[in-house]
């Protein structure tokens, strides 16, 4: 299997180089083409594939094509490299709020797969949610699950719909994550702690905490009972959490971001 991706940014070169480590593709059957000359040298220099600065014929031999570029960009790139499509070939997007029927009908082909990776796939750990056209074969699904478990966890939907949805949860949810760790770290600090040791405390109590998740069957609400103990200082914590209706707070902000998410669509 050839792959072409256009796009040498940071999803990019993450997916090229989780596909050659994971040996689903060689160095021979992976092209890059990225417009940039700055970027396109600083590539050929990671020995993933063979890089390109513009489109010619090597672009009707990939049997998959990615996306891989900012959306504000379509309309440049589908008059680019259109004249070298065809329309039996696969094209994956990762570009943010760009249907499906958009990219069908700015490239003239009908086998399209929408997907919304995330940044932990960049170390192996992300998740990506994805989306096709009804003319993307099940066996061409297997191949598209299978290139992007290599980089963390998969989630197939039917309605495209749920790409948004999951743009507001895992794609926008690294940034959240983040932002409550810093919230402990800043809270650590306070109290009294050094930067280094309110880091470490932080980063080890969410690693211990998704450990214990993912050993057990326990719900998040069981493991919140079993640290919690009656009038003690977890009871308080959550006590003055639900005054400030921080998980009302989190929900909305997970809604407004889903609400973006579907303007961006519209857009695009």
């Amino acid at each position: 299997m050839k792959i072409l991706i256009i796009g040498g940014g940071n999803m990019g070169l993450t997916f090229a180089k989780s596909f050659i480590n994971s040996k689903i593709v060689d160095n021979s059957n992976m092209l890059i083409l990225e417009k940039s000359m700055k970027k396109a040298d600083e590539l050929k220099k990671l020995s993933i594939g063979t890089v390109f600065g513009e489109p010619d014929d090597y672009v009707e031999d990939a049997d998959l094509i990615i996306l891989a570029v900012k959306p504000q960009d379509i309309n440049s790139l589908f008059g680019t490299i259109k004249p070298f499509i065809s329309e039996q070939q696969v094209v994956l997007s990762i570009m943010a709020g760009v249907k499906i029927n958009t990219i069908q009908e700015g490239l003239g082909l009908k086998k399209v797969v929408r997907v919304m990776p995330n940044l932990p796939a960049q170390i192996g750990t992300g998740m990506s949610v994805f989306s096709s056209s009804a003319e993307v074969t099940r066996i061409e699904l297997v191949m598209i699950q299978n290139l992007l478990s290599a980089s963390g966890k998969t989630v197939y939907t039917d309605d495209e719909v749920m790409i948004d949805a999951a743009t507001a949860i895992s794609g926008s949810g690294p940034a959240y994550v983040f932002y409550f760790m810093q919230g402990m770290i800043e809270s650590a600090k306070a109290l009294g702690f050094s930067q280094s040791e309110s880091e470490l405390l932080t980063y080890q109590t969410f690693r211990g905490a998704i450990d214990l998740f993912n050993k057990h069957d326990f719900t998040c609400e069981e493991w919140i009972d079993k640290v919690t103990s009656k009038g003690g200082t977890t009871a308080a914590a959550f006590e003055s959490f639900v005054q400030q209706r921080v998980k009302e707070g989190y929900q909305e902000g997970i809604e407004t971001a889903f609400r973006r998410a579907q303007e961006l669509s519209e857009l695009a």
